[in-house]
């Protein structure tokens, strides 16, 4: 994007459109956004992201419109134009953006991607569906994947996995989410801290049975959040809060954190137990780990902090002793937190399932034999596929004479085969899945 002379309102659009484009591409939406910053005015960043992440949202609902509009494919060299488009369906179905400055402005966002001589093009398409969005909108939403903005692959997976509860769990996953924080309990009580929120004029309400949580009645810049920088509270969903809570570290402990990145659970069991013996942050990748440093350094909390593949712990000399505590936070297919990177939607294909159950199961099995007897492995996902999570710890228990499942029961959810499911939207969380499983000792 190279016009400078362009209004700001045109250059967030066509950097929205841009953010979308790089999406199809491949690239996550956080990622895209973060290098896409310094296009824009600063007060625009967020109508920037309102565009970019409601796009997406709305993504496999909104392309079938723009094929429909559109009266031939568009050649590869303005590929972006559809991005662009979209964007400008998805201000006219789904923002409160004048009709009038919808259109314009996304017009315009064709000058700036240094297409102008496709402004013609995009003004008749957006023209068009405001004629007629009724009869475009019923044609598209005749296919479930359509109504529901999910591609087939995604929706037919959820629908086998919950039968019963499909058309909820998609609903809930196309939902704005909550911010929600995690206050720091070993510096002061949950009702303080609401009480401190609202003498600064912001509400927020509690997470019933998860003793940590609150929900902010609007989101607000981290910098407004008293005591944030001095590490008395966190941005956390609810339902990752459980995991600290469930794994029940006990002072003398060691524990293993063994996906650790971006820090979040590993500095919430910091606070949650003071007096480890031992907490050791692990992850794959070094650059997430700087995360990891930032974040602890923030509680005012330490770790130990150890790049290595927790499929592969082998002599490593970080696995030299066992553990009497291991979250394993396992890599999944996400598709419990679509609400909040609904570019997951774009990015994830069915292929990739298998691989993720696959690299699950190696860590499993890799991570058994370092839990010391009697001691407690936390498995969970942000995942609401079967093969994930059920049907992963069914596999791993059988057979497995010292792997014995605790129960779990949660306020919210449900029980799940041997874990607990926490479908999007429920308790106002993410979608999490949980199995506790204690090793007998010998």
């Amino acid at each position: 994007m190279a016009q400078p002379s362009a209004s700001p309102a045109a250059r967030v659009r066509a950097a929205a459109a841009e953010a979308v484009h790089a999406v199809e591409r491949g690239r996550a939406l956080d990622d895209v956004l973060e290098s896409l910053a310094g296009t824009v005015p600063r007060d625009q960043r967020g109508l920037l992201g309102e565009l970019a992440y409601g796009t997406c949202r709305w993504y496999f609902r909104l392309k079938p419109v723009a094929e429909q509009l559109l009266r031939k494919p568009l050649k590869a060299r303005d590929r972006v134009l559809l991005p662009l488009i979209l964007v400008g369906l998805y201000q006219l179905l789904y923002t409160r953006v004048p009709a009038h400055a919808a259109v314009a402005e996304t017009v315009a966002a064709s000058r700036v991607l240094g297409k102008p001589a496709a402004s013609g093009l995009v003004n008749g398409v957006l023209r068009r569906f405001q004629r007629e969005s009724a009869s475009l909108l019923a044609l598209a939403d005749e296919d479930p994947a359509g109504r529901f903005a999910f591609p087939g692959w995604l929706l037919g997976a959820i629908q086998a996995a919950w039968p019963d509860r499909w058309e909820a769990v998609l609903t809930g996953s196309n939902a704005r989410p909550p911010m929600t924080i995690r206050v720091n309990l070993s510096r002061g009580s949950r009702a303080d801290y609401a009480a401190e929120l609202a003498d600064a004029g912001f509400a927020a309400s509690p997470v019933a049975g998860v003793a940590s949580a609150l929900v902010l009645e609007h989101a607000l810049p981290v910098d407004r959040l008293p005591g944030f920088f001095e590490g008395r509270v966190s941005v956390q969903d609810s339902a990752a809060q459980i995991a600290a809570h469930l794994l029940a570290a006990r002072k003398g402990d060691r524990v293993l954190d063994a996906c650790a990145a971006p820090g979040g659970k590993t500095g919430h069991i910091a606070e949650t137990a003071p007096g480890l013996a031992e907490l050791v942050a692990l992850d794959v990748d070094p650059r997430r780990l700087e995360r990891v440093s930032e974040n602890l350094e923030r509680l005012g909390v330490t770790a130990r902090i150890v790049a290595a593949d927790a499929a592969a712990p082998g002599d490593a000399p970080w696995a030299e002793h066992l553990f009497q505590r291991i979250l394993l936070d396992a890599p999944c297919s996400a598709t419990g937190v679509i609400r909040r990177h609904p570019d997951i939607k774009m990015l994830r294909r069915a292929s990739d399932i298998d691989a993720l159950v696959k690299k699950q199961r190696q860590m499993l099995e890799a991570l058994w034999p370092r839990l010391a007897p009697g001691g407690i492995l936390l498995y969970c996902t942000c995942s609401v596929l079967q093969e994930e999570n059920a049907m992963q710890v069914e596999r791993f228990t059988a057979g497995r004479p010292d792997a014995v499942v605790a129960t779990i029961d949660l306020p919210f959810g449900r029980l799940s085969g041997p874990g607990w499911q926490v479908l999007p939207g429920e308790g106002g969380a993410d979608g999490f899945f949980y199995a506790l499983l204690e090793k007998r000792p010998a």
